[in-house]
């Protein structure tokens, strides 16, 4: 119900075209604000964010900031621009100053293929350095549809509320009745409730409202943003869910070149065998492969190889409980898998598969070769809301420190902790989403628990995040990526696993080079960092191999820009120093780049070959190519100026 006003109670209520210039740098100048109002009408973009402030219940716009759209494109880049002026070191991560940005690039929502993805960013609470997580599913298009290129949600509510965007208006909503559900409860009673199949619905589970520290946001048939804990900073605010329905077009400088460009881009996508093989057999399809080559690990990271990984693979999903595929929006190969389980104790109704990151973390890397238990816990993370990665490494940890006897039933609450056994995991699982008992200790991740214990280089993580399912081991540039990525241990930033392995990028300069090889690696990878950065920011799924000048040709046609690929590329390295200058300006040093002593021990048997990462080696090239300091792996001032970041340079108290 409104009133005359246009309040909403629990919320308020404005039409498209109100805004504010309150945030973006208080500049009162009236040219400055001319110009502001102008960007709304921004080619590509939507022109407008949407800024929630959940303490006062005040909901406006802002104007998009067109010369940082220019120079950092969108998704996690712009994010990174506009949370860089607001946080600081004294940022609390659960704290209502710090802001939680959803934020869509300028080539979501439109034909061109694999563009249906949004990042969810903030300091994060379990690194508190660069919080970011990306996601697919529908929203971020939505989101598109109905009017803004992204959210910044700011303070915190004082009862649990949910926010519903339509069409150029938004409100804040009680959510009372939801807190304490799960995610898939949570987003059909929001559709319901609202009357509208089509809502798209991203929200938290338990795990979010406990502040689990790598609790996830949720959305559609499973999508995750999974790492950095997103979702606690979430249940922090009091925010259950971001609910969004939008109809109107995404404006484009060149409609007709920009289809014929992304009809053109979609052919060569669908005739990619990486687009038929993720059809038929879905992420997890790489496990066997990756299993061959010491990439998949077991055991927590100190076994080689183990011979029933092919049970839980993709393979052997497709020939037992698989019914069904789903994807993203503007999906070419729906990846996702459906599956149910009809009898047994792992008894599921169809819902979604788990991905590798799910069959290799709570499945190989705990050696259970039980694909339903697999699959039943990856539902059971998805429905608290729970990081599979973080979550399978820290009960990782605890299976390897109660063999060690480290700890004892006596500690875990007289759970018996064997390797391959998925029942205690499955309790652990809801213990730390509900923070009951041990479950508490593990909901601070691998980190907290080793050093609660005593044996803090145990943990399998960098900068405070758990280790992707990609032994750097397996690969001198899973090593490195792992070592100078943004938010800590990420297989995204650059999937070098992929590359080191046979993905060749010529374009860009990423050529082919042994996966052991260490000299000339420190290229390649940022190169690499410096695309993926891009991808980030336009947003693109990094799965599906879109043709990387299509890319380019599209977003000048959708933006009316007039930029070549190595622009492009300059762009992706600004976005990648200013995360790392953000990161600087929130506490980060060198000494927490570093691998686990873990790493540094060969394995005896399986892929690896008994290659250790020389870390000293890997980070000094590393440091010149990027053009950093040696000593500190600050950026030097003047490599900041090329890139056009002279106030980044002065903030971080470097001379230009």
């Amino acid at each position: 119900m409104s009133t005359g006003d246009g309040t909403i109670f629990g919320g308020s209520l404005f039409p498209t075209g109100g805004s504010s210039q309150s945030w973006t740098g208080g500049d009162s100048d009236p040219a400055k604000q001319s110009k502001q109002e102008g960007d709304m009408n921004m080619k590509g973009y939507m022109g407008k964010l949407l800024v929630v402030d959940l303490s006062s219940e005040e909901v406006k716009e802002e104007p998009l900031d067109s010369q940082w759209a220019r120079q950092f494109i969108g998704g996690s880049g712009l994010a990174a621009r506009y949370l860089y002026d607001l946080l600081s070191q004294e940022t609390e991560p659960l704290g209502p100053e710090n802001p939680l940005l959803f934020m869509t690039g300028p080539l979501v929502g439109t034909r061109a293929p694999s563009c249906g993805r949004y990042v969810i960013c903030a300091r994060s609470p379990q690194t508190g350095i660069w919080g970011e997580s990306n996601i697919g599913g529908f929203l971020g298009p939505e989101l598109r549809f109905a009017g803004y290129d992204g959210i910044m949600i700011r303070g915190q509510a004082a009862k649990p509320v949910y926010l519903f965007i339509k069409d150029g208006q938004a409100e804040l909503r009680s959510a009372s009745h939801l807190w304490g559900q799960g995610s898939y409860k949570t987003q059909e009673a929001i559709k319901e409730e609202l009357g509208d199949r089509q809502v798209r619905v991203a929200c938290i589970g338990e795990a979010g409202e406990n502040l689990v520290k790598y609790a996830a946001v949720m959305a559609d048939a499973g999508r995750a943003a999974g790492r950095t804990g997103m979702g606690a900073v979430m249940g922090a605010k009091g925010l259950k869910a971001v609910a969004c329905r939008g109809r109107g077009p995404i404006p484009l400088a060149n409609r007709q070149a920009f289809t014929e460009m992304a009809r053109a881009a979609l052919l060569e996508v669908k005739d990619d065998i990486t687009t038929q093989i993720l059809r038929q057999t879905g992420t997890a399809g790489s496990a066997d492969y990756f299993a061959l080559l010491g990439l998949m690990p077991n055991r927590y990271f100190t076994q080689g190889s183990f011979p029933e990984a092919e049970k839980i693979g993709g393979g052997a999903m497709a020939e037992t409980i698989l019914v069904g595929v789903s994807g993203c929006f503007g999906c070419a190969s729906q990846c996702g898998r459906r599956v149910e389980i009809a009898e047994g104790p792992y008894r599921l109704g169809e819902t979604d598969g788990p991905e590798y990151e799910t069959v290799a973390s709570l499945g190989s890397l705990l050696l259970i070769s039980d694909l339903e238990a697999v699959s039943y816990l990856g539902y059971l993370c998805n429905a608290y809301g729970l990081d599979t990665i973080s979550t399978g490494v820290t009960i990782a940890l605890v299976h390897y420190l109660y063999q060690e006897g480290i700890i004892s039933e006596q500690e875990t609450g007289g759970l018996k902790l064997r390797w391959g056994d998925p029942d205690p995991v499955i309790q652990l699982v809801k213990m730390i989403a509900r923070r009951q008992g041990f479950g508490d200790l593990l909901a601070e991740g691998a980190l907290a628990v080793a050093q609660h214990y005593g044996v803090g280089d145990w943990a399998a993580q960098v900068q405070g995040l758990e280790m992707p399912m990609h032994d750097p081991r397996a690969s001198a540039g899973v090593a490195l990526s792992y070592l100078t990525s943004p938010r800590g241990a990420c297989h995204n930033k650059s999937d070098m696993y992929l590359v080191d392995v046979g993905r060749i990028m010529e374009e860009i300069g990423v050529a082919a080079m042994d996966r052991f090889q260490e000299e000339g690696k420190a290229e390649v990878v940022a190169r690499h960092q410096n695309w993926r950065s891009v991808c980030d920011a336009l947003i693109t799924c990094t799965l599906m191999n879109v043709p990387i000048q299509g890319l380019v040709d599209m977003l000048n046609a959708a933006a009316g820009w007039d930029v070549d690929l190595e622009e492009m590329m300059t762009a992706g390295e600004r976005i990648f120093n200013l995360k790392r200058a953000l990161n600087i300006k929130l506490g980060w040093s060198p000494e927490g780049e570093r691998l686990p002593p873990l790493f540094l021990q060969p394995l005896e048997e399986g892929g690896t070959g008994g290659y250790v990462p020389d870390v000293e080696r890997l980070l000094l090239d590393y440091y010149r190519v990027r053009g950093w300091d040696r000593e500190t792996g600050k950026p030097t001032a003047e490599h900041l100026r090329r890139l056009g970041l002279e106030d980044i340079a002065r903030d971080l108290g470097e001379s230009v």
